[in-house]
Protein backbone atom coordinates (compact mmCIF):
# COMPACT_ATOMS: atom_id res chain seq x y z
CA UNK A 1 0.00 0.00 0.00
CA UNK A 2 2.58 2.57 1.06
CA UNK A 3 3.85 4.05 -2.18
CA UNK A 4 2.90 6.64 -4.78
CA UNK A 5 -0.24 7.62 -2.89
CA UNK A 6 1.70 9.16 -0.02
CA UNK A 7 5.01 9.91 -1.73
CA UNK A 8 3.54 11.74 -4.76
CA UNK A 9 -0.23 12.35 -4.63
CA UNK A 10 0.10 14.22 -1.33
CA UNK A 11 1.83 17.08 -3.11
CA UNK A 12 -0.38 17.07 -6.19
CA UNK A 13 -3.66 17.21 -4.25
CA UNK A 14 -2.44 19.65 -1.59
CA UNK A 15 -1.23 22.10 -4.23
CA UNK A 16 -4.15 21.80 -6.65
CA UNK A 17 -7.26 20.78 -4.69
CA UNK A 18 -7.18 20.79 -0.88
CA UNK A 19 -4.24 22.75 0.58
CA UNK A 20 -3.42 21.59 4.14
CA UNK A 21 -6.89 20.04 4.12
CA UNK A 22 -5.32 17.10 2.28
CA UNK A 23 -4.83 15.71 5.79
CA UNK A 24 -8.62 15.55 6.10
CA UNK A 25 -8.79 14.00 2.64
CA UNK A 26 -6.54 11.15 3.76
CA UNK A 27 -8.64 10.69 6.91
CA UNK A 28 -11.91 10.54 4.92
CA UNK A 29 -10.43 8.11 2.42
CA UNK A 30 -9.11 6.00 5.31
CA UNK A 31 -12.53 5.71 6.93
CA UNK A 32 -14.13 4.64 3.64
CA UNK A 33 -11.32 2.15 3.06
CA UNK A 34 -11.83 0.74 6.57
CA UNK A 35 -15.50 0.08 5.86
CA UNK A 36 -14.58 -1.71 2.65
CA UNK A 37 -11.78 -3.62 4.40
CA UNK A 38 -14.23 -5.01 6.96
CA UNK A 39 -16.30 -6.42 4.10
CA UNK A 40 -13.19 -7.79 2.40
CA UNK A 41 -12.11 -9.43 5.65
CA UNK A 42 -15.37 -11.36 6.04
CA UNK A 43 -15.38 -12.55 2.44
CA UNK A 44 -11.64 -13.36 2.41
CA UNK A 45 -11.95 -15.53 5.51
CA UNK A 46 -15.07 -17.23 4.13
CA UNK A 47 -13.90 -17.75 0.54
CA UNK A 48 -10.06 -17.88 0.65
CA UNK A 49 -9.45 -18.22 -3.08
CA UNK A 50 -7.39 -16.50 -5.75
CA UNK A 51 -9.19 -13.65 -7.48
CA UNK A 52 -10.31 -11.67 -4.44
CA UNK A 53 -13.42 -9.60 -5.21
CA UNK A 54 -13.89 -11.44 -8.52
CA UNK A 55 -14.28 -14.76 -6.71
CA UNK A 56 -16.57 -13.23 -4.06
CA UNK A 57 -18.82 -11.77 -6.75
CA UNK A 58 -18.95 -15.11 -8.60
CA UNK A 59 -20.07 -16.83 -5.40
CA UNK A 60 -22.74 -14.25 -4.58
CA UNK A 61 -23.98 -12.35 -7.63
CA UNK A 62 -23.21 -14.58 -10.59
CA UNK A 63 -20.93 -14.68 -13.58
CA UNK A 64 -21.75 -11.37 -15.29
CA UNK A 65 -21.15 -9.31 -12.16
CA UNK A 66 -18.03 -11.35 -11.46
CA UNK A 67 -16.70 -10.56 -14.93
CA UNK A 68 -17.41 -6.85 -14.45
CA UNK A 69 -15.53 -6.75 -11.17
CA UNK A 70 -12.68 -8.92 -12.49
CA UNK A 71 -12.23 -6.69 -15.53
CA UNK A 72 -12.40 -3.69 -13.24
CA UNK A 73 -9.72 -5.13 -10.92
CA UNK A 74 -7.39 -5.77 -13.85
CA UNK A 75 -7.70 -2.08 -14.71
CA UNK A 76 -7.02 -1.07 -11.11
CA UNK A 77 -3.91 -3.17 -10.63
CA UNK A 78 -2.47 -2.63 -14.12
CA UNK A 79 -2.77 1.14 -13.97
CA UNK A 80 -1.80 1.14 -10.30
CA UNK A 81 1.46 -0.65 -11.08
CA UNK A 82 2.09 1.74 -13.99
CA UNK A 83 1.47 4.82 -11.82
CA UNK A 84 3.76 3.54 -9.10
CA UNK A 85 6.46 2.62 -11.63
CA UNK A 86 6.52 6.20 -12.91
CA UNK A 87 6.70 7.49 -9.35
CA UNK A 88 9.57 5.08 -8.66
CA UNK A 89 11.41 6.32 -11.71
CA UNK A 90 10.97 9.95 -10.62
CA UNK A 91 12.34 9.36 -7.12
CA UNK A 92 15.25 7.32 -8.51
CA UNK A 93 16.06 10.23 -10.79
CA UNK A 94 15.83 12.61 -7.84
CA UNK A 95 18.14 10.42 -5.77
CA UNK A 96 20.89 10.02 -8.39
CA UNK A 97 20.38 13.16 -10.48
CA UNK A 98 19.27 11.23 -13.57
CA UNK A 99 17.80 13.03 -16.62
CA UNK A 100 14.06 13.71 -16.32
CA UNK A 101 13.66 12.87 -20.00
CA UNK A 102 14.09 9.20 -19.09
CA UNK A 103 13.32 9.19 -15.34
CA UNK A 104 10.65 11.82 -14.74
CA UNK A 105 7.40 13.43 -15.85
CA UNK A 106 8.50 16.73 -17.36
CA UNK A 107 9.52 16.40 -21.01
CA UNK A 108 9.45 12.61 -20.82
CA UNK A 109 8.46 10.72 -23.97
CA UNK A 110 9.57 7.23 -22.94
CA UNK A 111 10.08 6.58 -19.23
CA UNK A 112 12.91 4.07 -19.36
CA UNK A 113 13.16 3.76 -15.57
CA UNK A 114 9.49 2.77 -15.26
CA UNK A 115 9.74 0.15 -18.00
CA UNK A 116 12.89 -1.37 -16.50
CA UNK A 117 11.55 -1.75 -12.95
CA UNK A 118 8.28 -3.33 -14.15
CA UNK A 119 10.09 -5.94 -16.25
CA UNK A 120 12.56 -6.78 -13.46
CA UNK A 121 9.86 -7.16 -10.82
CA UNK A 122 7.64 -9.07 -13.22
CA UNK A 123 10.37 -11.73 -13.42
CA UNK A 124 10.69 -11.78 -9.62
CA UNK A 125 6.92 -12.28 -9.26
CA UNK A 126 6.87 -15.09 -11.82
CA UNK A 127 9.84 -17.01 -10.43
CA UNK A 128 8.11 -17.61 -7.10
CA UNK A 129 5.81 -16.32 -4.40
CA UNK A 130 8.28 -17.12 -1.61
CA UNK A 131 10.98 -15.03 -3.28
CA UNK A 132 8.46 -12.23 -3.84
CA UNK A 133 7.48 -12.30 -0.17
CA UNK A 134 11.09 -12.07 1.01
CA UNK A 135 11.82 -9.10 -1.25
CA UNK A 136 8.58 -7.37 -0.25
CA UNK A 137 9.12 -7.87 3.49
CA UNK A 138 12.57 -6.30 3.32
CA UNK A 139 11.33 -3.30 1.31
CA UNK A 140 8.34 -2.80 3.61
CA UNK A 141 10.64 -2.74 6.65
CA UNK A 142 12.74 0.00 5.03
CA UNK A 143 9.87 2.21 3.91
CA UNK A 144 7.87 1.99 7.14
CA UNK A 145 10.95 2.79 9.21
CA UNK A 146 11.71 5.86 7.11
CA UNK A 147 8.04 6.96 7.12
CA UNK A 148 8.23 6.98 10.92
CA UNK A 149 11.47 8.95 10.62
CA UNK A 150 9.74 11.49 8.33
CA UNK A 151 7.09 12.11 10.97
CA UNK A 152 9.51 12.39 13.92
CA UNK A 153 12.11 14.53 12.13
CA UNK A 154 9.56 16.56 10.20
CA UNK A 155 7.73 17.74 13.32
CA UNK A 156 10.74 19.97 14.10
CA UNK A 157 10.22 21.85 10.83
CA UNK A 158 6.43 22.26 10.96
CA UNK A 159 5.28 25.90 11.07
CA UNK A 160 1.78 26.93 12.11
CA UNK A 161 1.74 29.60 9.40
CA UNK A 162 1.96 26.91 6.70
CA UNK A 163 -1.20 25.25 8.06
CA UNK A 164 -3.33 28.39 7.89
CA UNK A 165 -5.88 28.43 6.41
CA UNK A 166 -6.22 24.70 6.98
CA UNK A 167 -9.00 24.50 4.37
CA UNK A 168 -8.36 27.33 1.87
CA UNK A 169 -11.40 29.19 0.60
CA UNK A 170 -12.97 27.77 -2.55
CA UNK A 171 -11.92 29.47 -5.76
CA UNK A 172 -12.85 29.05 -9.42
CA UNK A 173 -10.98 26.30 -11.19
CA UNK A 174 -8.49 27.25 -13.86
CA UNK A 175 -9.51 26.92 -17.49
CA UNK A 176 -8.29 23.36 -17.76
CA UNK A 177 -10.28 22.13 -14.76
CA UNK A 178 -13.78 22.84 -16.07
CA UNK A 179 -15.91 20.85 -18.49
CA UNK A 180 -15.19 17.12 -18.37
CA UNK A 181 -12.36 17.69 -15.88
CA UNK A 182 -14.67 18.84 -13.10
CA UNK A 183 -16.05 16.37 -10.51
CA UNK A 184 -19.28 14.60 -11.43
CA UNK A 185 -21.03 16.12 -8.38
CA UNK A 186 -20.35 19.65 -9.66
CA UNK A 187 -21.46 18.74 -13.18
CA UNK A 188 -24.69 17.08 -11.98
CA UNK A 189 -25.80 20.04 -9.89
CA UNK A 190 -24.69 22.70 -12.36
CA UNK A 191 -22.10 24.14 -9.99
CA UNK A 192 -19.30 26.32 -11.27
CA UNK A 193 -16.04 24.33 -11.37
CA UNK A 194 -14.02 25.11 -8.25
CA UNK A 195 -11.04 23.92 -6.24
CA UNK A 196 -10.17 24.08 -2.53
CA UNK A 197 -12.84 24.54 0.14
CA UNK A 198 -14.73 21.51 1.45
CA UNK A 199 -15.54 20.36 -2.09
CA UNK A 200 -11.82 20.40 -2.89
CA UNK A 201 -11.03 18.28 0.15
CA UNK A 202 -13.68 15.74 -0.90
CA UNK A 203 -12.38 15.65 -4.47
CA UNK A 204 -8.87 15.14 -3.11
CA UNK A 205 -10.18 12.31 -0.90
CA UNK A 206 -11.45 10.52 -4.00
CA UNK A 207 -8.04 10.84 -5.66
CA UNK A 208 -5.83 10.01 -2.65
CA UNK A 209 -8.03 6.96 -2.10
CA UNK A 210 -5.52 5.51 -4.55
CA UNK A 211 -3.13 5.35 -1.58
CA UNK A 212 -5.38 2.76 0.07
CA UNK A 213 -5.81 0.53 -2.98
CA UNK A 214 -3.22 -2.01 -1.92
CA UNK A 215 -4.86 -3.78 0.99
CA UNK A 216 -7.19 -5.84 -1.20
CA UNK A 217 -4.12 -7.37 -2.88
CA UNK A 218 -3.76 -9.43 0.31
CA UNK A 219 -7.08 -11.10 -0.45
CA UNK A 220 -5.80 -12.21 -3.87
CA UNK A 221 -3.33 -14.57 -2.17
CA UNK A 222 -5.98 -16.58 -0.35
CA UNK A 223 -4.81 -19.86 -1.91
CA UNK A 224 -1.21 -19.16 -0.91
CA UNK A 225 -1.90 -18.26 2.73
CA UNK A 226 -1.25 -20.94 5.33
CA UNK A 227 -4.05 -19.97 7.73
CA UNK A 228 -6.38 -17.85 5.59
CA UNK A 229 -9.32 -17.75 7.99
CA UNK A 230 -7.13 -16.11 10.64
CA UNK A 231 -4.37 -14.41 8.68
CA UNK A 232 -6.36 -12.73 5.90
CA UNK A 233 -8.52 -10.56 8.23
CA UNK A 234 -5.43 -9.69 10.29
CA UNK A 235 -3.45 -8.82 7.18
CA UNK A 236 -6.22 -6.70 5.65
CA UNK A 237 -7.18 -4.70 8.72
CA UNK A 238 -3.67 -4.48 10.17
CA UNK A 239 -2.21 -3.18 6.91
CA UNK A 240 -4.94 -0.60 6.57
CA UNK A 241 -4.66 0.59 10.19
CA UNK A 242 -0.89 1.13 10.08
CA UNK A 243 -1.00 2.81 6.67
CA UNK A 244 -3.81 5.21 7.63
CA UNK A 245 -1.93 6.47 10.69
CA UNK A 246 1.25 6.95 8.64
CA UNK A 247 -0.60 8.72 5.80
CA UNK A 248 -2.26 11.25 8.07
CA UNK A 249 0.96 11.95 9.97
CA UNK A 250 3.17 12.23 6.87
CA UNK A 251 0.74 14.48 4.98
CA UNK A 252 0.52 16.76 8.03
CA UNK A 253 4.31 17.05 8.14
CA UNK A 254 4.51 17.84 4.42
CA UNK A 255 1.94 20.66 4.41
CA UNK A 256 3.31 21.94 7.72
CA UNK A 257 6.90 22.09 6.50
CA UNK A 258 6.29 23.96 3.24
CA UNK A 259 3.43 26.20 2.13
CA UNK A 260 1.03 24.20 0.00
CA UNK A 261 1.35 26.66 -2.89
CA UNK A 262 5.10 25.94 -3.05
CA UNK A 263 4.96 22.13 -2.86
CA UNK A 264 6.84 20.24 -5.54
CA UNK A 265 4.40 17.83 -7.20
CA UNK A 266 7.02 15.34 -8.40
CA UNK A 267 8.77 14.58 -5.10
CA UNK A 268 6.86 16.54 -2.41
CA UNK A 269 8.34 14.97 0.72
CA UNK A 270 11.97 15.07 -0.38
CA UNK A 271 11.61 18.64 -1.64
CA UNK A 272 9.96 19.68 1.63
CA UNK A 273 13.07 18.64 3.56
CA UNK A 274 15.31 20.26 0.96
CA UNK A 275 13.42 23.54 1.39
CA UNK A 276 14.35 23.71 5.08
CA UNK A 277 17.99 22.80 4.50
CA UNK A 278 17.71 19.16 5.57
CA UNK A 279 19.18 17.64 2.42
CA UNK A 280 20.34 14.55 4.28
CA UNK A 281 16.73 13.83 5.25
CA UNK A 282 15.63 14.31 1.66
CA UNK A 283 18.08 11.58 0.61
CA UNK A 284 16.58 9.18 3.17
CA UNK A 285 13.09 10.02 1.94
CA UNK A 286 14.08 9.27 -1.64
CA UNK A 287 15.54 5.92 -0.53
CA UNK A 288 12.29 5.11 1.30
CA UNK A 289 10.25 6.10 -1.75
CA UNK A 290 12.30 3.88 -4.06
CA UNK A 291 12.01 0.96 -1.62
CA UNK A 292 8.33 1.55 -0.96
CA UNK A 293 7.34 1.93 -4.58
CA UNK A 294 9.31 -1.18 -5.51
CA UNK A 295 7.29 -3.33 -3.12
CA UNK A 296 3.99 -1.86 -4.34
CA UNK A 297 4.81 -2.59 -8.00
CA UNK A 298 5.72 -6.18 -7.10
CA UNK A 299 2.51 -6.77 -5.15
CA UNK A 300 0.36 -5.24 -7.92
CA UNK A 301 1.96 -7.48 -10.54
CA UNK A 302 1.49 -10.58 -8.39
CA UNK A 303 -2.15 -9.64 -7.70
CA UNK A 304 -2.87 -9.12 -11.39
CA UNK A 305 -1.58 -12.57 -12.20
CA UNK A 306 -3.84 -14.15 -9.56
CA UNK A 307 -6.95 -12.28 -10.76
CA UNK A 308 -6.27 -13.27 -14.36
CA UNK A 309 -5.63 -16.84 -13.20
CA UNK A 310 -9.04 -17.00 -11.47
CA UNK A 311 -10.86 -15.55 -14.49
CA UNK A 312 -9.14 -17.96 -16.89
CA UNK A 313 -9.81 -20.91 -14.58
CA UNK A 314 -13.52 -20.18 -15.00
CA UNK A 315 -13.13 -20.05 -18.78
CA UNK A 316 -13.99 -16.38 -19.25
CA UNK A 317 -10.67 -15.93 -21.01
CA UNK A 318 -8.68 -18.80 -22.63
CA UNK A 319 -7.78 -21.28 -19.84
CA UNK A 320 -4.45 -22.12 -21.45
CA UNK A 321 -3.11 -18.70 -20.54
CA UNK A 322 -3.56 -19.50 -16.84
CA UNK A 323 -1.27 -22.54 -16.83
CA UNK A 324 0.70 -22.89 -13.60
CA UNK A 325 4.44 -23.44 -13.93
CA UNK A 326 5.37 -26.94 -12.68
CA UNK A 327 8.35 -25.74 -10.65
CA UNK A 328 7.62 -22.12 -9.72
CA UNK A 329 3.96 -22.78 -8.88
CA UNK A 330 2.84 -19.45 -10.39
CA UNK A 331 0.55 -18.60 -13.36
CA UNK A 332 3.56 -17.60 -15.44
CA UNK A 333 1.95 -17.08 -18.84
CA UNK A 334 -0.71 -14.59 -17.84
CA UNK A 335 1.72 -12.91 -15.44
CA UNK A 336 4.20 -12.40 -18.28
CA UNK A 337 1.57 -10.95 -20.62
CA UNK A 338 0.34 -8.54 -17.98
CA UNK A 339 3.87 -7.51 -17.02
CA UNK A 340 4.60 -6.49 -20.61
CA UNK A 341 1.30 -4.59 -20.78
CA UNK A 342 2.05 -2.69 -17.57
CA UNK A 343 5.56 -1.87 -18.80
CA UNK A 344 4.11 -0.27 -21.94
CA UNK A 345 1.58 1.75 -19.92
CA UNK A 346 4.27 2.89 -17.49
CA UNK A 347 6.62 3.84 -20.27
CA UNK A 348 4.30 5.97 -22.37
CA UNK A 349 1.37 7.33 -20.31
CA UNK A 350 1.89 10.24 -17.86
CA UNK A 351 1.18 9.73 -14.17
CA UNK A 352 -1.67 12.25 -14.05
CA UNK A 353 -3.61 10.36 -16.73
CA UNK A 354 -3.46 7.10 -14.77
CA UNK A 355 -4.03 7.80 -11.06
CA UNK A 356 -7.73 8.78 -11.19
CA UNK A 357 -8.62 5.62 -13.12
CA UNK A 358 -7.02 3.50 -10.39
CA UNK A 359 -9.19 5.16 -7.75
CA UNK A 360 -12.45 4.72 -9.66
CA UNK A 361 -11.61 1.09 -10.40
CA UNK A 362 -10.92 0.37 -6.73
CA UNK A 363 -14.03 2.19 -5.52
CA UNK A 364 -16.23 0.33 -7.99
CA UNK A 365 -14.83 -2.98 -6.75
CA UNK A 366 -15.41 -1.94 -3.14
CA UNK A 367 -19.06 -1.11 -3.87
CA UNK A 368 -19.64 -4.62 -5.19
CA UNK A 369 -17.69 -6.28 -2.38
CA UNK A 370 -19.74 -4.39 0.21
CA UNK A 371 -22.98 -5.49 -1.43
CA UNK A 372 -21.73 -9.09 -1.61
CA UNK A 373 -21.50 -9.46 2.19
CA UNK A 374 -25.25 -9.43 3.02
CA UNK A 375 -26.05 -11.37 -0.17
CA UNK A 376 -23.65 -14.19 0.75
CA UNK A 377 -24.98 -14.26 4.32
CA UNK A 378 -28.49 -14.77 2.99
CA UNK A 379 -27.56 -17.35 0.38
CA UNK A 380 -25.02 -19.29 2.45
CA UNK A 381 -25.83 -18.86 6.15
CA UNK A 382 -24.09 -22.19 6.82
CA UNK A 383 -20.71 -20.95 5.57
CA UNK A 384 -18.01 -20.79 8.24
CA UNK A 385 -17.06 -17.16 8.92
CA UNK A 386 -14.07 -16.62 11.20
CA UNK A 387 -14.60 -12.87 10.87
CA UNK A 388 -17.94 -11.08 10.56
CA UNK A 389 -18.68 -7.47 9.64
CA UNK A 390 -20.45 -5.91 12.65
CA UNK A 391 -23.94 -4.42 12.24
CA UNK A 392 -24.58 -6.14 8.92
CA UNK A 393 -26.33 -5.29 6.61
CA UNK A 394 -26.18 -1.64 7.77
CA UNK A 395 -22.39 -1.28 7.71
CA UNK A 396 -21.93 -2.92 4.29
CA UNK A 397 -24.63 -0.63 2.85
CA UNK A 398 -22.95 2.43 4.36
CA UNK A 399 -19.66 1.22 2.89
CA UNK A 400 -21.17 0.87 -0.59
CA UNK A 401 -22.77 4.32 -0.44
CA UNK A 402 -19.57 5.95 0.84
CA UNK A 403 -17.52 4.42 -1.98
CA UNK A 404 -20.12 5.49 -4.53
CA UNK A 405 -20.04 9.05 -3.17
CA UNK A 406 -16.26 9.22 -3.55
CA UNK A 407 -16.62 7.92 -7.11
CA UNK A 408 -18.95 10.84 -7.87
CA UNK A 409 -16.24 13.24 -6.69
CA UNK A 410 -13.95 12.09 -9.49
CA UNK A 411 -13.93 13.95 -12.79
CA UNK A 412 -16.34 13.43 -15.66
CA UNK A 413 -13.31 12.64 -17.82
CA UNK A 414 -12.34 9.79 -15.48
CA UNK A 415 -15.86 8.37 -15.64
CA UNK A 416 -15.81 8.47 -19.45
CA UNK A 417 -12.52 6.59 -19.60
CA UNK A 418 -13.79 4.08 -17.04
CA UNK A 419 -17.00 3.43 -19.00
CA UNK A 420 -15.01 2.93 -22.22
CA UNK A 421 -12.89 0.30 -20.43
CA UNK A 422 -16.00 -1.46 -19.11
CA UNK A 423 -17.58 -1.38 -22.59
CA UNK A 424 -14.48 -3.09 -23.97
CA UNK A 425 -14.85 -5.70 -21.22
CA UNK A 426 -18.48 -6.30 -22.23
CA UNK A 427 -17.40 -6.94 -25.84
CA UNK A 428 -14.84 -9.52 -24.68
CA UNK A 429 -17.30 -11.21 -22.33
CA UNK A 430 -20.14 -11.58 -24.82
CA UNK A 431 -17.74 -12.34 -27.66
CA UNK A 432 -15.85 -15.10 -25.80
CA UNK A 433 -16.48 -15.63 -22.09
CA UNK A 434 -20.26 -16.08 -22.28
CA UNK A 435 -19.89 -18.93 -24.81
CA UNK A 436 -16.69 -20.52 -23.50
CA UNK A 437 -17.04 -20.44 -19.72
CA UNK A 438 -16.96 -23.56 -17.55
CA UNK A 439 -20.76 -23.87 -17.31
CA UNK A 440 -21.20 -23.47 -21.06
CA UNK A 441 -18.70 -26.28 -21.73
CA UNK A 442 -20.63 -28.59 -19.41
CA UNK A 443 -23.94 -27.80 -21.15
CA UNK A 444 -22.32 -28.51 -24.54
CA UNK A 445 -21.16 -31.90 -23.30
CA UNK A 446 -17.48 -30.91 -23.17
CA UNK A 447 -15.60 -31.53 -19.94
CA UNK A 448 -14.36 -28.39 -18.22
CA UNK A 449 -10.65 -27.76 -17.93
CA UNK A 450 -9.46 -29.24 -14.62
CA UNK A 451 -8.91 -26.46 -12.11
CA UNK A 452 -5.39 -25.68 -10.93
CA UNK A 453 -4.20 -23.97 -7.80
CA UNK A 454 -1.31 -21.65 -7.31
CA UNK A 455 1.21 -23.05 -4.85
CA UNK A 456 2.16 -21.63 -1.47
Amino acid sequence: MIGTGIFTLTGIEAKNSAGPGVVISFAIAGVVALLAALCYAELASSVPAAGSAYTYAYATMGEIVAWIIGWDLLLEFALGAAVVARGWSGYLGELFGLPTTWFGEEGSIVNVGAIAIVLILGVVGIVGIRESARVTNLLVLVKVAICVFIVVAGLFFVKAANLSPFIPAAEPASGGEGGIRQPVTQALFGMDPSVFGLAGALSAAAVVFFAYTGFEAVANLGEETRRPKRDLPLGLLGTLGVSTVLYIAVSLVVVGTVKYTDIDEGAPIASAFNSVGAGWAAVLVSIAAVAGLTSVILVDLVAMGRIGFAIARDGLIPPSIAKVHPRWGTPYRISAVMTVGVALLAGFLPLSALADLVSIGALCAFVLVSVAVPILRRRRPDLERSFKVPFSPVLPIVSALACLYLMLNLSVETWIRFLIWMLLGAVIYFGYGYRKNRLARIEDGNPPVPPQRTSA
